[in-house]
């Protein structure tokens, strides 16, 4: 994988972000000419890059602007071999409160995307769309053909999205690949998801506040994840496919916070807390991966197991519990 990396130009967007940074820090590392779209703000923020070691960074180009704006996606985009599209409003809880930049973010931001690498013949472009398209199960596991339920406002964009990319490779032959992740954890996450949000609390507090308990999820390890998105951009005939990322394997909320809880080595009780739990229809019920497409065609299988990856992912928040604030539910 790490010779047919070097020297090609790659453009990530959302790089500020927890997959993205991986991503970037992953693609620096292969030899890739690396630059890191990030949104604009006066304090020069580039997110979760600045955490990265200086010998990342310092071979990183970052490129600030807003999605939004299709100049500064097109000049973002000018000269790349190799297009990672991560960037993306992605908070449910925030969706409810905010759907039209939301939507905004996630289906003009592509539109942005995929214009300019059609109308800059950028060889191949690799787009993010998430699990969340697929609604609550109706039948498991899921794999590429299950109907798509816009539950949340963000589920509904991210639909959006993938469907203009689809319509941009049956239209244009717009070489793009859709990958679509489900429940991505790992070093970094912020504690809008769930797992960060047990952990810091787990470290710092003798409750642990959350809401649907019974919920079932498929957990990818960031690194499995980051090696589907590399994957992705340099396997052949895969154009216009989109292909899940997933363990196959699922498990509850108050299963994962039993799992978590021990880890920690603490006597620690569990409470439910209503501001936490979605609204009833919306809120999506089991998510199970068929990744049986990423083996057959990108030669893709997770191989971080579950109990590995929250090791990692607790010894990562336990180091950087200044960046969590426990104490708050953060949306």
């Amino acid at each position: 994988m790490s010779e047919f990396w070097k020297g090609k130009r790659v453009l990530v967007t959302g790089a500020g972000g927890f997959i993205a940074s991986h991503l970037v820090e992953e693609l620096v590392q292969l030899g890739a000419e690396t630059r890191a779209f990030v949104r604009y703000n006066s304090r020069n923020d580039t997110g979760l890059l600045a955490v990265l070691s200086e010998s990342v960074k310092e071979n990183i180009e970052v490129y600030s602007g807003d999605l939004r704006d299709g100049s500064a996606v097109r000049n973002a985009c000018q000269g790349q071999d190799i297009v990672f599209h991560l960037g993306a409003l992605i908070a449910i809880p925030y969706s409810y409160q905010h759907p039209m930049e939301v939507v905004e973010t996630n289906v003009l931001g592509t539109m942005n995307i995929l214009m300019a690498a059609k109308d800059l013949e950028i060889p191949r472009l690799v787009h993010t769309s998430s699990s969340e398209v697929y609604g609550s199960a109706l039948r498991v596991p899921i794999d590429e053909s299950h109907p798509l339920q816009g539950q949340s406002p963000y589920s509904a964009s991210k639909i959006g999205a993938d469907k203009l990319a689809e319509s941009f490779y049956l239209s244009y032959d717009l070489p793009v690949v859709t990958l679509r992740p489900f429940n991505t954890y790992g070093p970094r996450q912020s504690d809008r998801a769930v797992i960060p949000t047990i952990i810091g609390q787990a470290l710092t507090q003798e409750v642990v506040r959350l809401g649907n308990l019974s919920a079932r999820r498929d957990l990818t390890y960031v690194s499995d994840t980051v090696a589907g998105f590399l994957l992705a951009g340099q396997t052949t005939g895969i154009e216009g496919q989109t292909i899940n990322l997933g363990t196959g394997t699922d498990i509850s909320i108050g299963e994962l916070v039993e799992k978590i809880i021990k880890i920690v080595g603490k006597d620690i009780s569990v409470e439910i807390d209503p501001s936490r739990i979605r609204p009833a229809k919306s809120e999506v019920n089991r998510l199970l991966s068929d990744h049986s497409l990423a083996t057959r065609q990108m030669r893709w299988r997770p191989e971080v197991s579950l109990d590995e990856g929250l090791q990692k992912t607790v010894a990562w928040v336990a180091s950087n519990l200044g960046m969590y604030n426990p104490e708050r539910y953060t949306i």
